[in-house]
């Protein structure tokens, strides 16, 4: 088949990106030359905004499938890993904005009003598509926001399963866990009350503890194995309204993490570690950005009606999706203290090789 040769500047269409900076500076009769910058970087945000969104989708097209196979955990970890080395450079740019000082930015900043980082209809999607409920947003009525072709695309991204929901879904299916004579739980259970107990006894042991610090501190192991009893009944655990991980998908969680040694689990735990680093990765992004903005409007109102950097420090606290994967750290045991397994799930958790 005869190909027609690619020319650089029409392969990456240089025509339509070069030319796509318009200050309303200029169109005003006050050119203003940092709006060019700031024009160049929110470009080229919304460009990374669109790779994310191509890796992202294509992570929910495999987890979309009845069955996952192992390679393809794989795929999903290497593109996880992509996104978070992307947000880690879109950190890094805020540095380069930050070259434009609070006067400079003075100079065009009435132009751009109503126009807000709030109108980007790819980061909306992107959040949606990751699973951040509309309950946890700092600003649910964040729709008006769009126009109706934006707000069009945000409805097509919340009728499909987030990332959450199909990574929960996986989980929920883990295997190993349990056999018809054998159940991890149980075992687990045991070396946490032997851990509390050993704690508490400690504790009272010590005769240099005042009485009223011993009462606390023995309150905050049993405020503690409280919580991990919620682990082993799901009536407690449903009544905890905090988290938004399933319990079943909790425990795979758990279970991943302990035995992440074994080889067939160490995909399955790269995976759930790569999410939390994303989560992080985009908890930091929106810290930096409310930072950024502190130092160039200070306590002014955001261009569209919002508090400003007051806003995006709030949505850097409260706006994670994968914080309960996040969490399942604090409901780990020492190696020392993790029981050993059945050799029957040993051989199923390891490589097999015919010889």
């Amino acid at each position: 088949m005869d190909t027609q040769p690619v020319y650089y500047r029409d392969y990456l269409q240089l025509g339509k990106i070069l030319d796509a900076q318009t200050l309303q500076s200029e169109l005003h009769g006050a050119k203003a030359h940092d709006e060019m910058l700031f024009i160049i970087i929110h470009q080229v945000y919304e460009l990374w905004f669109k790779q994310i969104l191509v890796e992202v989708e294509s992570i929910t097209d495999i987890f979309s499938k009845e069955q996952v196979p192992e390679q393809q955990i794989a795929v999903a970890v290497g593109r996880i890993h992509r996104v978070n080395r992307i947000f880690e450079l879109l950190i890094q740019q805020f540095g380069i904005l930050e070259t434009m000082t609070s006067l400079d930015f003075m100079d065009f900043r009435d132009f751009l009003h109503p126009a807000s980082g709030f109108q980007s209809a790819q980061f909306r999607v992107l959040e949606t598509t990751l699973g951040l409920l509309d309950s946890n947003r700092v600003n649910p009525s964040y729709l008006k926001n769009l126009d109706e072709k934006d707000a069009e695309k945000l409805q097509n991204a919340v009728s499909k399963p987030s990332l959450f929901t199909l990574i929960e879904r996986w989980l929920e299916k883990m295997p190993f866990q349990e056999t018809d004579n054998y159940s991890f739980w149980k075992d687990y259970q045991k070396v946490l009350h032997t851990t509390f107990e050993k704690d508490r006894s400690d504790l009272r042991s010590n005769t240099n503890i005042p009485t009223e610090e011993l009462k606390l501190s023995i309150d905050r192991i049993n405020m503690m194995e409280e919580g991990f009893n919620s682990l082993f009944d799901v009536n407690l655990y449903s009544q905890i309204t905090d988290r938004r991980l399933s319990h079943r998908a909790t425990l795979a969680s758990i279970f991943i993490s302990l035995y992440r040694d074994y080889p067939l689990l160490q995909l399955p735990f790269q995976l759930l570690n790569s999410l939390v680093e994303m989560d992080e990765n985009f908890t930091l992004w929106r810290y930096r950005h409310s930072i950024m903005t502190s130092r160039m409007i200070g306590a002014r109102i955001g261009t569209g009606g919002s508090s400003g950097s007051d806003y995006l420090a709030k949505t850097s606290l409260k706006q994670r999706v994968f914080v309960d994967i996040k969490n399942v750290s604090g409901m780990l045991i020492p190696r020392s203290s993790i029981p050993p397994l059945p050799k029957e799930i040993i051989q199923k958790l390891s490589f097999a090789f015919e010889l």
